[in-house]
């Protein structure tokens, strides 16, 4: 854990970024049950030097936080900690959930904490940017190695696609590319997320290989349907509802769940 002396000469946002990084750690642990140093977070609410550089409803929180650390419970404890790192996220314009893992120099997301799968992903045509975000930021979660694009989907540069991504598209390799090309040098098998396939509680995912996703309004094109049938397939996601079909982008998520748990027994 860094010091309080040391973390006080950081450069300022590095400063507030850091704290809260040790903060969330402290809830964690919290939850765990484990010990948690209540002077050493005492020392830190208090740290003039990163105070000094929040606004004053923070500033006031961080102060009321470090007078009740003695009588709070480790579940009290946590939603603290989990409020106050919220409070200097926000100080700087970030969220946890943008920030749980970051380069503390540059505020990106750090790769060094993704594990990665030796899954690959195939946009056919994905037309809209904020799926696209969104299909990336599902794909760092899962350790999806490499997102091809077909010519014609939304750049993952486009800024609603950066948006939605939330700092993914910096963190997962990708590429544009044409069907014919990926036809003569597929990453392993191939199955497409398309209707009428196999139900997706018995399909058989593979240990590695490429799963095409296809466009919002037309679904995977025919050219990348006749590569995956000529591999794995299509599977499917049983639907009970009055929509023939789900967003793309939720869809993806659900799939690469089932694609995840079923190679890592989680």
């Amino acid at each position: 854990m860094i010091t309080v002396r040391k973390l006080a000469r950081l450069p300022e946002r590095t400063r507030i970024r850091k704290a809260a990084n040790v903060l969330g750690e402290f809830v964690r642990m919290a939850q765990r049950g484990d010990q948690v140093d209540r002077i050493y977070l005492r020392e830190l609410l208090r740290c003039e030097e990163l105070l000094s550089a929040l606004p004053e409803s923070t500033t006031m929180a961080m102060r009321a936080g470090a007078d009740s650390l003695k009588e709070l419970e480790d579940r009290q404890l946590a939603v603290l900690l989990d409020d106050l790192q919220y409070l200097l996220l926000g100080a700087v314009g970030a969220s946890v959930a943008d920030w749980d893992f970051h380069d503390m120099q540059t505020g990106t997301l750090d790769r060094t904490h993704r594990v990665l799968m030796p899954f690959w992903v195939y946009l056919d045509r994905v037309r809209s940017p904020f799926n696209v975000g969104s299909l990336f930021r599902t794909a760092d979660s899962f350790g999806v190695t490499k997102i091809l694009l077909e010519e014609g989907s939304a750049s993952p540069k486009h800024p609603r696609a950066v948006r939605s991504a939330r700092g993914c598209i910096d963190t997962v390799d990708w590429e544009i590319t044409r069907s014919h090309s990926f036809d003569q040098d597929p990453h392993g098998p191939v199955f497409a997320l398309e209707l009428g396939g196999t139900p997706i509680d018995r399909f058989t995912f593979p240990a590695r290989g490429t799963v095409i996703v296809g466009s919002e309004e037309l679904g995977v094109s025919p050219e990348m349907l006749a590569i995956a049938d000529r591999s794995l397939g299509r599977v499917s996601i049983p639907l009970a509802g009055t929509k023939g079909s789900l967003n793309v982008s939720v869809a993806f998520g659900i799939l690469m769940q089932h694609w995840y748990a079923a190679c890592t027994d989680a």
